[in-house]
């Protein structure tokens, strides 16, 4: 089964070359098999994102990779501000996503039968890039299907992945070798024909396949003279925000897996060295591990918050809650654009990542570029507009030294001087629903300000069933408020969060207006930036998890606990 990418197809003929000669003009490699490794998808190599980009046809093995496959592309798409989902064709040549497991009626595909469909594929004249979990060379058909290649004279590449015998070990906190545990055996236990009296030493052991045989197989190992109280360790859907890790021993493991219903994919170590995870466990320990984090704002802004989210081991999920759109009158922004451009303009400000969008798209519209801004001051509210403008070709003059807000703004921006300064206006292109502080505060210092509405922001439209349900059922552990105006918006599409919801505010204004809807806030960042609202977040997280493990419980997230419903509150913290 196939899927076509959302992409333009303006340029098949150049794309698909039907004659020999074009096609020998190719690279080298007409087949690429590409290691995923074992689910995270960062641990991707830098030589798979520049082949998935490039390809054409892309052969899939597991139900993951065709969302992968949009994700690499996606990002390597240049950031032209929209949302909905299209790919620049300039940069996304991948065409098509095949399903390589199952056949056009929908039966399944032997080894024999992949080979025989990337073969065709390849013999197409497109560029085809075969998706393979883990590592292409190991436990894996590729040297089938590379030896096919050879066989119909196409070229191939193999690009390694990063093995689930290695990194789930990696992530669940054990070493495979020590200095005193130097040798390991990698088993697949798929076939369940193996003499396990091979293995009755004390070598490390690396199962794979072997969750529903755990049972059998611990019962052979200590029939084979391993001692019954041998460490075992059992991780699920490894690398992942959902990874799970049972330890325990060959005469309890079959019980203990079962009582924590452990499902494929599983690998499982066996050895001394499996002793190590409990001061070794890195991953699972993050202070947000696995929580499901909402994040009311689009993609597209929410970027570096979700990021960071992640280096905590959050599960990010954006839903939007404002909606950008043009002015209702353009004509006080044309009137403005054209003022920058006759000098009418001492100082432009720009308070948001959405004005300078806002300017920029009035710019393209008049055959505008950045050189209009020669001879112009600018300033910015803070790092994240102060870089918008960088991609410009733009640099602040002024950014604020302390508070990146508006009135940390104020308190570095200069006095008007009739001697220094010529010309005593200001351009302030924002939001139409922006406070006055700014205007109010340039007015003191002596400047004049035009206060021109760049764009509009409107509640946007509410999210899917499931998600408004997640969020008042209090199926997310926490969300984080970046203003005021993603309290109101949210509420008013979504609903309130639910009481066991951790809420988590980037300052006061936005702890006022939570309070205000009822909710309690949890966590106050200590400065108004999206990095310290994570990172106090993290905080309250790690504090939550240390208080579960003194008290001897067992380490939960907000969502697994249901406190009695909070009264509204009083104050935060």
């Amino acid at each position: 089964m196939s899927q076509t990418l959302n992409t333009p197809a303006t340029d098949t003929p150049a794309r698909h070359p039907a004659t020999p000669t074009a096609r020998s003009a190719r690279a080298a490699s007409c087949v690429a098999f590409v290691g995923t490794g074992p689910g995270d998808p960062d641990l991707l190599t830098v030589r798979a994102t520049e082949l998935i980009r490039a390809a054409e046809v892309v052969v899939t093995e597991l139900p993951e990779h065709a969302d992968l496959v949009r994700r690499i592309v996606a990002e390597g798409a240049p950031a032209t501000g929209r949302t909905d989902g299209h790919l620049d064709r300039t940069v996304a040549s991948v065409r098509e996503v095949v399903d390589g497991t199952t056949g056009p009626e929908g039966q399944p595909l032997t080894p024999a039968g992949r080979a025989k469909l990337v073969v065709k594929l390849a013999k197409s004249g497109r560029r085809v890039v075969r998706l393979l979990g883990g590592d292409p060379f190991l436990f894996a058909s590729a040297p089938e299907e590379a030896q096919a290649c050879v066989k119909a004279g196409l070229s191939f590449e193999i690009v390694p992945g990063v093995s689930s015998v290695s990194a789930v070990a990696t992530y669940a906190g054990i070493p495979l070798t020590t200095r005193n545990d130097r040798e390991i055996a990698v088993i697949s236990c798929s076939d369940g024909k193996i003499d396990w009296e091979s293995y009755a030493d004390d070598r490390t052991l690396v199962l794979l396949s072997a969750c529903e045989s755990i049972g059998d197989i611990a019962a052979a190992l200590v029939a084979a003279g391993r001692s019954a109280t041998t460490p075992v360790a059992m991780t699920r859907v490894g690398t992942t925000t959902e990874q799970a890790t049972v330890v325990s021993t060959l005469a309890d493991i079959a019980a203990d897996a079962a009582a924590a219903d452990m499902t494929p994919p599983v690998v499982t170590v066996v050895g001394e060295v499996v002793g190590l995870r409990e001061t070794l466990s890195w991953f699972e320990t993050k202070a947000l591990f696995g929580w499901r984090v909402l994040v009311p704002r689009t993609k597209e802004q929410a970027g570096s918050l979700s990021a960071r989210l992640r280096t905590y081991g959050a599960v990010p999920e954006e839903v939007p809650t404002i909606s950008v759109e043009p002015p209702r009158n353009p004509h006080q922004m044309d009137k403005a654009v054209r003022g920058l451009v006759e000098g009418r303009y001492e100082w432009i400000a720009f308070t948001s990542v959405n004005a300078v969008r806002a300017v920029k798209e009035k710019f393209d519209e008049y055959g505008l570029d950045a050189r209009a801004f020669s001879g112009l001051k600018i300033a910015a509210v803070g790092d994240r507009t102060a870089a918008c403008l960088a991609d410009w070709g733009l640099r602040a003059d002024l950014v604020p030294s302390g508070e990146q807000s508006a009135s940390g703004l104020l308190e570095d921006w200069p006095e008007y001087d009739e001697v220094l300064d010529p010309i005593n206006r200001v351009f302030l292109p924002r939001a139409d629903i922006a406070t006055e502080t700014l205007v109010a505060g340039l007015h003191e210092l002596g400047w004049e300000v035009d206060d021109v509405t760049a764009y509009r922001t409107v509640r946007a439209a509410p999210p899917p069933a499931p998600v408004r349900d997640a969020i008042k059922s209090g199926k997310f552990d926490a969300v984080v408020f970046t203003s005021s105006s993603t309290v109101r918006n949210l509420v008013g599409i979504a609903g309130k969060p639910h009481p066991s919801t951790i809420i988590a505010v980037i300052g006061p204004a936005t702890a006022k207006t939570a309070e205000e809807h009822g909710l309690r806030v949890d966590v106050l960042a200590a400065n108004p930036s999206v990095e310290d609202l994570v990172d106090a977040l993290a905080d309250h997280g790690a504090a939550r998890r240390a208080a579960l493990v003194e008290a001897g419980q067992p380490v939960t997230k907000p969502s697994e606990r249901r406190p009695p419903a909070r009264r509204k509150a009083t104050g935060s913290k």
